[in-house]
């Protein structure tokens, strides 16, 4: 079963940290199959600003863009997208990055014969989608040099665990919740028994 931090939270009031509950949920028979992290995954991404898009001297379908990315003196970067322009915001990996959609890890290169440092990234790259038609395009109000996971809203980690058949009470988050704060986790929140009003 999977369930997110903040869905867990939203039934257990803790300060226990995900390494804490990951250990407390294999100590109390319920064994955590993996842990889907993006924020850790992604922190290295920021969110850039396109200062400026030509076309590459060399090349016909390249563009040399000049990035804003928060910190210091804008960055060349090569893109092939069809959508990169002047005034966009994007994400971007600088040099040292893994990007997982290709397997590689990025460094400075020269790209017909123009420096390339970093990188534009689509959600295929970045293994969110399988859009790879051009890099993410960003809304005008996203925060040059924030996190991108933290804007997308990735930032919050999916626990997956195996129930065996006889812990049906844990194939809800209440029941994983519960068990928690038994375990001396946190305390259980107050379950909200509110009536919905019923009309047609």
């Amino acid at each position: 079963m999977k369930f997110t931090l903040s869905w867990l939270k939203d039934h257990l009031e803790t300060q226990a940290t995900l390494g804490e509950i990951v250990a407390t949920l294999d100590a109390i028979g319920l064994e955590v199959e993996s842990v889907t992290d993006k924020a850790q995954e992604l922190a290295a991404y920021r969110i850039a600003r396109v200062i400026e898009a030509v076309q590459h001297p060399n090349a016909d379908r390249l563009r040399v863009c000049t990035v804003d990315t928060g910190e210091g003196d804008p960055i060349q970067v090569v893109c092939g997208a069809p959508n990169a322009r002047t005034g966009m915001k994007s994400v971007f990996a600088p040099p040292g990055t893994y990007i997982p959609g290709k397997d590689l890890t990025l460094g400075v290169g020269v790209i017909r014969g123009v420096e390339s440092a970093g990188m534009l990234c689509s959600e295929a790259e970045l293994e969110l989608s399988e859009d790879h038609d051009g890099i993410i395009d960003l809304p005008e109000d996203a925060p040059v040099g924030g996190s991108y996971a933290e804007y997308a809203g990735l930032d919050d980690p999916v626990i997956d665990i195996a129930i065996t058949p006889n812990r049906g009470d844990c194939l809800g988050v209440r029941g994983v919740a519960r068990d928690l704060a038994a375990a001396g986790l946190g305390r259980l929140k107050p379950f909200d028994e509110s009536r919905v009003p019923g009309g047609f």
